[in-house]
């Protein structure tokens, strides 16, 4: 669907000059590179546009990318250039440098974000604290298939830290979404119809002691491994998306972050919120589950792991399924930093 969007600019029909230096000399210097999607996927069709400036005399020259995504300017004069990647809807990629007699200039791997015009918002001199704010308004519009919330995810790499304020208002806002009670109600008429926890009884106490219980276990979980560790840690709860490179390293990432995480410092460290939330949240659980299913420390361990297993998965899915899948991706290129 992305290269069909790149495919369907018009054919510029080649280079075009608009402005020459009649007396630039050529020293066969040249630009290529690759223009490819966040997903990896070559883009087919996009137009570059290459600014050249020899002796104050500004040259321009277009070409679209092969069918591998690569385009090369060659036999070029030296001086300062400037690169324009575009497609239609995709954000506008520029880079600029100066090129040398005889050098071949290699601009790599240059990435084109899918524009969503709907999510944009711009944030200009503002403190850390409001561009964060900002970012994650973008962030609690996110929705898998426009219905089930997918407010833990950063599409921004570089995304401000969240206070902890903000964290408390993501972990609140994840637990009163109406899909979460939707869902909640769903889970636990299953327990009902197998009898999961028979202890609980059947009829209308029963359903709602399996709603109750389910719903506990989520809030918990959410607020303690969301917002109360993370603040005591100062550890940031979002997954926050790669999108580019191998296959390999994306899969390596995406595990990874099911014991790792960013701290509020930008570096990478051990998720003890995330991982010491689910050992906590599972023995608050004893509180209120029957007595036959109550778990000991060793079954709450055990139960940690495979949760840690689980959250791996969770991951992998996140980086190479639902962001096709959420049609409400924010363009955070617009919040300023």
């Amino acid at each position: 669907m992305i290269l069909f969007a790149a495919c369907m600019l018009a054919p510029r029909g080649g280079a075009e000059t608009q402005a020459n230096a009649e007396d630039a000399e050529v020293t066969g210097a040249s630009v290529h590179g690759v223009v490819t999607s966040t997903d990896g996927e070559v883009y087919e069709g996009a137009e570059v546009e290459l600014e050249l400036s020899h002796d104050d005399a500004p040259a321009t020259t277009t070409e679209e990318t092969d069918s591998d995504g690569e385009f090369s300017f060659g036999g070029l004069t030296s001086g300062t250039f400037k690169l324009i990647v575009s497609s239609r809807g995709f954000t506008t990629q520029t880079i600029t440098g100066v090129l040398q007699a005889g050098q071949a200039f290699d601009a790599r791997t240059i990435v084109l974000p899918v524009v969503n015009a709907a999510s944009e918002v711009v944030v200009s001199g503002g403190s850390e604290a409001d561009i964060a704010e900002a970012q994650l308004n973008l962030e609690e519009q996110q929705r898998v298939l426009g219905v089930f919330p997918n407010y833990y995810v950063s599409y921004d790499h570089e995304a401000a830290p969240l206070t902890t304020r903000q964290k408390y208002q993501l972990a609140w806002r994840t637990s009163i979404d109406p899909v979460t009670w939707i869902m909640t109600g769903a889970v636990a008429g299953a327990e009902q119809a197998k009898n999961t926890f028979a202890g609980y009884g059947q009829g209308a106490q029963g359903y709602a002691k399996r709603f109750g219980a389910n719903y506990t276990d989520n809030f918990v979980g959410t607020m303690i491994g969301g917002a109360i560790l993370p603040s005591w840690f100062r550890q940031d709860p979002r997954y926050f998306y790669k999108g580019t490179g191998t296959v390999k390293s994306r899969v390596l990432y995406a595990i990874a972050n099911a014991v790792i995480c960013k701290g509020d410092n930008g570096r990478w460290q051990m998720n003890y919120s995330g991982i010491m939330g689910g050992l906590a949240a599972g023995g608050i659980s004893n509180l209120y589950y029957p007595a036959s299913n109550r778990s000991g420390l060793e079954v709450s361990f055990e139960n940690t792991l495979i949760g840690t297993a689980g959250s791996a998965m969770q991951n992998l899915v996140q980086e190479f399924l639902v962001r096709r899948l959420t049609p409400r991706v924010p363009n955070y290129a617009a919040v300023s930093h």
